[in-house]
């Protein structure tokens, strides 16, 4: 048995009857030119037979006075995590999103291992899709990428002899942990471990508040702190209803511009969601007077592992206040490059225990509500790196990888993306009811995305 890590951990505590905590991803593949009319059945055929699962799809979660362990399952059940659909006709990409949106929204069993795959065809462009949810006290999005891809590969032979994703082996995580004994440790030894790690984190760490809290007096453009994001319609309590969109952008049009302002493609993609929000929130007479607050996570991750949650968070804002694309841009890039010389400067350990220190109040005030004008952050998000080639799975080509997230309550959006050799693709989930038509935010990064090529021309 292995017990959970502190991080891993929380996304079980804090899973909701409306709020489910898994991530899940949406492939689209292209067949075979020679791909039989039934290739979708023989292949689910083909999946079935794949009775054993590795870790992390063999972990079962079980409690021993009062903790959490992982422990493999000895009964593992294929026929429950491996389901074969067919979308009903005409078979459009709409057809396929209401079905994700559908399926993300429910929970995952946990009486067995928290993981579900699904293989759907019947779309009417002859193409077939996988969509796969975990949840996310098992991988985060840099090892959930990793483990879809170990089942893939560049040569369309070499991907039919490949192993189904749930077969993969995958590397062990180090665990990251706060400086404080673990639950295991008694008395003096107790004592001695908080030593021995407060000596290597907490001097390093108390520094950079002393920075942070210097460039919160000066006013600081390029500092956000865990109460500067204003309350919005993005921050109202959600129900258990979820609304996914996808597209997918060119990553040439995204990078020629970050070359022309000496940004990366980061920084565009974080001020095509500035853009984009900006204008759905102002067609709703929603649009805060101090600009919006993004969590984006960083990984760090400084090894090969495929399990476990190893990320840390860079609060930015998205200069929604902002009327120019560029002006806006060129904020972002600032903000987000004083984020990354922060962060540069701590251990994954001690950037953990700074973020514990730094969002503890923007948490409380989250928590009980006390200033209704200002909240922790206003949304989440994620920029995951992707296959720099073309891919194949079982014979098809992989045409998109769109994650599928999380969002909590009070915070009813979250905007996760990969970066593939040639396109960018975005997953856009929501609460349907806190959030109407949240599909227009497709269209307003394709806006967006025009304007800052305008400029740029």
């Amino acid at each position: 048995m292995k017990q959970l890590s502190v991080i891993d951990n929380l996304f079980l505590l804090m899973e909701q009857r409306q709020q489910p905590l898994h991530v899940g991803a949406l492939c689209l593949y292209q067949p075979p030119a020679d791909a039989p009319p039934d290739f979708a059945l023989r292949l689910a055929d083909h999946l079935r037979e794949s009775t054993e699962a590795a870790r992390p799809f063999n972990r079962r979660l079980v409690s021993r006075a009062g903790f959490k362990f992982w422990e493999e399952d000895g009964q593992f059940d294929i026929a429950h995590h491996f389901v074969h659909l067919a979308l009903p006709k005409p078979g459009r990409i709409r057809e396929l999103l209401a079905m994700v949106s559908r399926v993300h929204s429910a929970h995952l069993d946990r009486a067995y291992p928290l993981w579900r795959t699904y293989l759907i065809e019947g779309l009417e462009d002859g193409r077939i899709a996988t969509y796969s949810k975990i949840h996310h006290s098992l991988v985060d999005g840099v090892a959930g990428i990793r483990l879809m891809l170990k089942s893939m590969s560049p040569d369309v032979a070499e991907s039919l002899t490949m192993p189904a994703p749930w077969e993969v082996r995958t590397r062990k995580s180090r665990e990251r942990t706060l400086p404080v004994p673990a639950g295991a440790l008694r008395g003096f030894a107790a004592l001695r471990a908080l030593g021995q790690e407060g000596a290597t984190v907490v001097p390093p760490v108390l520094r950079q508040l002393r920075r942070a809290w210097q460039d919160l007096r000066d006013h600081n453009p390029d500092f956000v702190g865990s109460l500067q994001a204003p309350h919005c319609i993005l921050n109202e309590p959600i129900t258990g209803s979820r609304r996914f969109a996808a597209q997918s952008y060119s990553m040439p049009r995204i990078k020629a511009i970050a070359r022309k302002f000496d940004a990366t493609a980061n920084d565009v993609i974080l001020a095509l969601c500035g853009g984009a929000l900006r204008q759905y929130l102002g067609d709703m007479n929603a649009l805060p007077e101090k600009p919006l607050v993004a969590a984006v996570p960083v990984s760090t991750r400084r090894d090969d592992s495929d399990s476990g949650n190893e990320i840390a968070f860079a609060l930015t804002h998205l200069a929604t206040h902002l009327d120019s694309p560029i002006e806006r841009l060129q904020a972002i890039k600032r903000c987000m490059d004083y984020n990354k010389a922060f962060m540069r400067q701590l251990s994954p350990a001690q950037l953990l225990a700074y973020e514990a220190v730094m969002l503890a109040p923007g948490a409380l005030n989250l928590l009980t509500g006390f200033d209704r004008r200002r909240t922790l952050l206003n949304l989440v998000i994620s920029h995951v790196p992707g296959p720099r080639q073309e891919m194949y799975w079982q014979g098809a080509r992989l045409d998109g990888v769109y994650p599928v997230s999380l969002v909590i309550d009070k915070m009813a959006l979250n905007i996760t993306l990969i970066s593939r050799h040639d396109k960018v693709d975005f997953g856009i989930i929501a609460c349907r009811k806190t959030l109407p038509s949240v599909q227009r935010l497709l269209e307003h990064i394709e806006e967006a995305l025009d304007e800052l090529e305008t400029a740029c021309a």
